[in-house]
């Protein structure tokens, strides 16, 4: 007869399995889906929906300590303060971060498109990307007109960002290496026409 804190520990094992076989699943690029998942775990898709009522859910927490602070990611760039600089540091890393878990972030997107009401489902990296890229603006620009730098940060976030990859590649038919050049072309084009204003 198992005991209350066996079945404790048997479901916390259980859960760890369903979350770490995700997390590996979201390293690989390709697709991920819960039956997937619960094969990589060794458990069934119904015990999987058990412990997590979604794949988006399931993704968020497997995928947590996969997504690097903006200083960590921009650490190359971390000494410039050219925010030309900074925001094609910040695209590039995005938008190659996206390519290596494409699998991922195209479930999270279309949990998110299926779900609008749960918008915070998916991780918000982007947003701290083009934050601390700009951060030196913010004495400057966001001095002068923190209009024009809230302007910015819009305008770069539907460039900094998987939809603007994937339209690329997937529907322009753009190789990968292509895509990422024009996307950092546009976001530096859009920093530079701010600085002018």
């Amino acid at each position: 007869m198992q005991t209350a804190s066996g079945r404790v520990n048997q479901k916390t094992r259980t859960r760890t399995a369903i979350v770490r076989a995700a997390a590996e699943l979201s390293r690989t690029g390709r697709e991920v889906t819960m039956p997937e998942v619960a094969k990589a775990a060794l458990v069934s898709e119904a015990t999987a929906y058990r412990y997590f009522p979604d794949l988006a859910t399931l993704l968020r927490e497997a995928i947590a300590d996969q997504i690097p602070s903006p200083e960590e990611a921009l650490a190359g760039v971390a000494d410039s303060v050219d925010p030309v600089e900074r925001v094609a540091a910040a695209t590039e890393f995005m938008l190659r971060h996206v390519l290596g878990r494409q699998g991922v972030v195209r479930a999270m997107i279309a949990a998110t498109i299926v779900r609008p009401d749960r918008p915070n489902v998916r991780p918000a990296m982007r947003f701290g990307l083009i934050d601390y890229a700009l951060a030196p603006l913010a004495g400057t620009l966001g001095g002068r007109d923190p209009q024009a730098l809230a302007q910015l940060k819009n305008d770069l976030s539907v460039v900094v960002s998987a939809e603007a990859l994937f339209s690329l590649t997937d529907l322009r038919g753009m190789a990968p290496e292509a895509a990422i050049a024009s996307l950092v072309h546009t976001a530096t084009t859009l920093t530079r026409a701010a600085l002018a204003e």
